[in-house]
């Protein structure tokens, strides 16, 4: 621990945890070393570290030796935990636009920056597929709030065509896009055993269902989407079923997004579209860096949190406990609770 910290200057989460996965191993009764005394045997004395006393002692007694390092493990962790620093702050790459006062308005600018950079379909039929696939993944990813997995993973079905039953949807640990003909549009059904998740007080063992709104055209958007796009991306690869598809070569091995060029594919777009350059003009914003899907969620739960001043209704837009969003999502609204009180307070001084 001290090593650690000369090297980088301060304590960070790393020795916390390491720490708590001391004390778990050594844990009277049921930790794994506190079970396996043979071990002591292949005790080699490391010089500044390990003296051959100690591996003497620990082969004496060593249950004796295992409570004592639980014990210090816990104490110390403790300590660690209340001194440690953020190494590096996850938020780095969005911080623009979670300082923004509205945060999604923010980050819809790059949905619109693709729908002004939009390629005629007639000339570059590819190009077009492709940046309306993009801001289908923006669109879908800001509605929806869901982890990339759910998102890559979510199936579909045409107008008209039977939705699957939820028990397929729940053995199959996916979710699906479908048209509602009863309500008239289009909604996502995810199982909670899709997600990560799942035990969650949000979910309370039901599944995801939401009705997508038709703003912006987003209705047209995914009909145009599914009838020439997605088709033209498949190519003469076998179809996954998946509602986003890579752009299918000959050198591809199949068109259905993997964990890793989901990521790729979502990082390409905050390149082209979402990065301001300022001397080409284009991006939609300024000091935005290259990050992953995950981020569209912090998103939500931070302009609902500078909006209401509620952690619970932040967690309803992400699919989580609102004691999650407090640890994660809390140092964001600290600044604007004074500013929420006071919008209400200087309702009577207008009225006055």
């Amino acid at each position: 621990m001290d090593w650690r910290e000369r090297r980088r200057g301060f304590y960070s989460g790393w020795e916390s945890g390491a720490l708590s996965v001391a004390a778990a191993l050594t844990r009277p009764e049921t930790g794994w070393l506190w079970q396996n005394p043979g071990l002591a045997q292949r005790l080699q004395p490391v010089p500044g570290l390990l003296a051959q006393d100690d591996i003497d002692r620990a082969l004496a007694d060593w249950r004796a030796a295992c409570q004592a390092a639980h014990r210090y493990a816990v104490s110390r962790g403790k300590e660690v935990k209340r001194v440690a620093k953020v190494h590096r702050d996850p938020f780095e790459p969005i911080l623009p636009v979670l300082e923004a006062d509205s945060p999604l308005t923010e980050y819809k600018k790059i949905a619109d920056e693709i729908v002004r950079l939009m390629p005629r379909a007639d000339r570059y039929p590819v190009a077009a597929a492709e940046a309306t696939r993009a801001l289908l993944m923006v669109r879908m990813g800001l509605h929806l709030g869901v982890r990339q997995k759910n998102l890559r993973q979510l199936l579909w079905k045409p107008r008209g065509a039977m939705p699957s039953t939820a028990r397929h949807l729940s053995d199959l640990r996916r979710g699906e896009l479908r048209w509602n003909s009863r309500d008239g549009g289009w909604e996502v059904y995810i199982p909670v055993e899709a997600f990560k998740n799942a035990g969650s007080s949000y979910f309370r063992g039901q599944a995801f269902h939401l009705r997508l709104p038709d703003l912006h055209g987003l209705y047209d958007l995914i009909s145009g989407y599914l009838d020439r796009h997605r088709l033209l991306l498949l190519g003469t690869a076998a179809d996954p079923g998946t509602f986003f598809v890579k752009t299918a070569k000959r050198t591809s091995t199949g068109a259905e997004y993997g964990q890793t060029t989901f990521y790729e594919a979502w990082r390409l777009i905050i390149q082209r579209y979402g990065i301001y350059n300022p001397f080409t003009k284009r991006g939609a914003i300024e000091g935005l860096l290259p990050h992953g899907p995950h981020n569209v969620r912090d998103v939500l739960a931070t302009h609902i949190l500078k909006k209401t001043g509620s952690y619970e209704q932040a967690s309803y837009a992400i699919q989580d406990s609102p004691e999650t969003v407090q640890e994660h999502y809390g140092r964001f609204l600290p600044g604007d609770k004074a500013a929420l009180a006071a919008k209400v307070l200087n309702e009577v001084w207008k009225a006055a």
